[in-house]
């Protein structure tokens, strides 16, 4: 469960920040940049900081 739940994590990160990227290239309002920006950081924050063991 725990490679799992670490992969699910790392792409919504991933795609969010790829939606932030295009969402940037566009220049769509800067309330969709926030919310990318703020998802793809926790995310990848998550995976940084947060202890994923099986044990």
């Amino acid at each position: 469960m725990v490679p799992l739940a670490a992969t699910v994590i790392f792409v919504v990160g991933v795609l969010a920040g790829i939606r932030y990227r295009t969402a940037w290239k566009k220049a769509e309002p800067t309330w969709r940049l926030w919310l990318y920006g703020l998802i793809s950081l926790a995310c990848l924050a998550a995976l940084a900081f947060i202890p994923l063991s099986a044990t």
